[in-house]
């Protein structure tokens, strides 16, 4: 459940009966080293402790621990029944105060904030943006993708006196969550990567992605501030209209104009007068790369570092890596999937695998109602296509395949032992799936 912030004088349970305001208290414990932890393994010195609970675990459990230990600063807490200490602070809730303290620790810091998010490639353009402008400010960014109620308060809370900029990725499975998210980083700047469909299962619709997604514009305009646009985008062009408005893409009045070059297997961009080769496998990757050059171009980067953050920039975490084996050459995609990365990744494979290509696919998940369609279009693409060899994981794949060529497996388990003794050799293999498949499970035999 989503709380607003800001409530920062109430709530609070303290067993130091003269501390009026509990945020202020936690934020000169927090400005000590500029650290906080949610993990009771790695606190660093003088770190403020946050004891959150979760599903399977509660980290209240640990809290005289961590206090008794002494490299803590502070410990806030919310069982109410610990005993007296005095680095523990008890609240009522630990989650709402640190995303209270995060969203305080904001109005604090004079560094710009950047919030990005989208359906695919948020992550993609954060670091990309992140290369870009790290080579002429003090940032910081989101690592990893922690870009939800916990990870934005974390991010923000990595910003330091000397930080002049925070690039935010904002992530939402559920209407209302970037509006919260705003509300605790209140960004300078906003981009929206594109908006796709993505978990319908929570969203409802994509009418209710579209909403939720752009609830990031909605925000920045009623502050007054500025978003980064794809110009050549028609649903993100309406529905920023009316904004101050950076704007980037092939059209030619694009206050960042990029062109698309060659992809095979890596794309190029065309940029002013420079060709501008990145380490970046897809088509679909031109959006976040443009993006990243308006981002840089806008803040003055100069022309010759944007180029050289693009150029020397290198994927991770299964995103558009290509890996190549003694035996075969992947193009590994599979750290999320949802229709609209689908259809891109089978496209762009379809113009540079060559002859000898197979698809591993895994089911993309939290579809809801929409499942069944959205994996029959997805097989009706490979299809038109002419996609011979596939494996295909996950049970939607297995209930609406058709094609007797195209194997399918329950699980990646089943794909796992079915190619150690059908080894694969010689091919140019798309990997891509929902995270949740685990698609990953099987580059070591290939």
């Amino acid at each position: 459940m989503f709380v607003k912030p800001f409530d920062l004088s109430g709530g609070f349970f303290s067993l130091n009966p003269d501390t009026m305001n509990p945020i202020e208290t936690i934020y000169q414990h927090y400005i000590k080293a500029y650290k906080v932890s949610t993990d009771s393994r790695k606190i660093e010195q003088n770190a403020v402790f946050f004891a959150l609970k979760g599903e399977n675990f509660d980290a209240n459990d640990f809290a005289l621990q961590v206090a008794e230990e002494g490299k803590a600063s502070l410990v806030v807490a919310d069982r109410k029944d610990l005993p007296k200490h005095e680095r523990i602070l008890v609240v009522d809730d630990a989650l709402k105060t640190l995303q209270n303290l995060a969203a305080y620790h904001r109005q604090q810091s004079k560094a710009v904030i950047l919030s990005i998010t989208g359906t695919n490639g948020k992550t993609t353009t954060k670091e990309l943006i992140s290369a870009v402008l790290d080579k002429k400010y003090n940032i910081i960014h989101t690592m990893g993708n922690l870009n939800n109620h916990i990870g934005v308060p974390l991010t923000l809370l990595t910003i330091k006196p000397e930080t002049e900029i925070a690039v935010v990725e904002m992530g939402a499975s559920h209407p209302g969550e970037i509006d919260f998210l705003c509300h605790i980083a209140d960004p300078d700047y906003g981009l929206i990567t594109n908006i796709g469909k993505a978990h319908l299962e929570g969203f409802g619709s994509f009418e209710g992605v579209i909403k939720t997604k752009t609830e990031l514009y909605r925000h920045i305009k009623a502050h007054g501030k500025a978003v980064f646009v794809n110009q050549g985008n028609p649903l993100l062009w309406e529905q920023s209209e009316g904004q101050n408005r950076i704007t980037y893409g092939r059209h030619c009045a694009a206050d960042a104009p990029v062109i698309p070059g060659a992809c095979n297997p890596y794309l190029s961009v065309g940029w002013k007068k420079y060709l501008i080769q990145t380490h970046l496998v897809g088509s679909y990757n031109f959006e976040n790369v443009a993006a990243a050059i308006a981002v840089g171009q806008y803040f003055k980067v100069d022309e010759n570092d944007i180029i050289a953050a693009l150029e020397t920039y290198t994927p991770t975490n299964s995103r558009s890596q290509v890996i190549d084996t003694e035996k075969n050459r992947i193009v590994m995609d599979a750290y999320n999937a949802n229709p609209t990365s689908m259809r891109a990744a089978l496209i762009n494979f379809a113009n540079i695998c060559g002859e000898q290509h197979l698809l591993i696919l895994g089911d993309m998940r939290e579809l809801g109602s929409a499942s069944e369609e959205e994996h029959r279009n997805i097989l009706a693409l490979m299809k038109e296509l002419s996609y011979k060899d596939a494996m295909l994981v996950g049970q939607s794949f297995c209930t609406y395949n058709e094609n007797a060529d195209w194997k399918t497996f329950a699980k990646v388990e089943d794909l796992y032992q079915y190619i150690e003794t059908h080894p694969i050799e010689g091919k140019h293999i798309l990997v891509k799936g929902s995270r949740s498949i685990q698609l990953e499970k099987v580059l070591p035999l290939l």
